[in-house]
């Protein structure tokens, strides 16, 4: 397989290295800074994975569906509209769109919606998130995800952390973001009742997992009818 990788930054470098690592893959071109323009430029690709950032999305887009490449999209911070522009493309080619592509935490996603149902609402339920102090966005995109795996009708409000006199809890879920040193990701979902709690929680000791389960997710997509996955679909046979 020969993946074209969207973006050489610290994700791209590390795609890459895993690549050399593992039997019938190579990486075939890298767009970004000092590399190719654009996806156009580079020949014979079966997949492309992307982790660049938001602006490059629409040409990567554009030139994925042309030349019906799958894609692989790891890049966070996207709006709205581009959102649409994504599900737009996953009527002519198969995406596997993720804000984690993590194996743990697609399992955690999926271990928090079955609690989270389990227990019910008299369980009150915290999320809190680590990465390293050069994270650009709060909550991650991993918390989003996870909120909306235990609140996926956005039936309670999310209080982004807590200061002041905030008085009783009500309808509520808090999401929190801490920053310091290295880490590549720590989040936990708690579910706190009377007189016991539950909480789920998964470490990331290193970018590696990312890469891995990126170049996963690319092995799904080849063999995949267009349209728009998650992780939960490449782990579980979703279609």
């Amino acid at each position: 397989m020969r993946v074209a990788v969207i973006g050489n930054g610290r994700m791209g470098r590390m795609i890459d290295a895993v690549c050399a690592d593992e039997d019938g893959v190579e990486v075939a071109g890298f767009v970004g800074p000092g590399a190719c323009a654009r996806l156009d430029e580079i020949a014979d690709v079966d997949a492309a994975v992307d982790f660049s950032y938001p602006g490059s999305l629409s040409a990567l887009l554009e030139d994925a569906v042309r030349r019906r490449i799958p894609l692989v999209i790891g890049t966070t911070g996207l709006s709205a509209a581009q959102g649409d522009e994504i599900r737009a493309a996953a009527d002519a080619i198969p995406i596997v769109w993720a804000d984690n592509f993590s194996t743990g935490v697609t399992v955690l996603r999926r271990l928090a919606r079955t609690a989270a149902q389990a227990l019910g609402e008299s369980f009150d339920i915290e999320i809190v998130e680590t990465h390293h102090n050069q994270k650009a966005d709060a909550p991650s995109g991993t918390a989003r995800m996870l909120l909306s795996a235990v609140d996926p009708r956005g039936e309670y409000a999310v209080v982004n952390g807590r200061e002041g006199r905030t008085g009783a809890r009500g309808r509520e879920i808090g999401v929190h973001a801490l920053r310091g040193g290295t880490v590549a990701g720590e989040h936990s979902v708690r579910f706190f009742g009377r007189m016991e709690e539950v909480e789920l929680r998964h470490r990331a000791d290193s970018r590696e997992i990312f890469a891995r389960g990126a170049l996963r997710a690319a092995h799904f997509a080849v063999q995949a009818k267009p349209g728009l996955y998650d992780m939960e679909d490449v782990l579980f046979g979703g279609t």
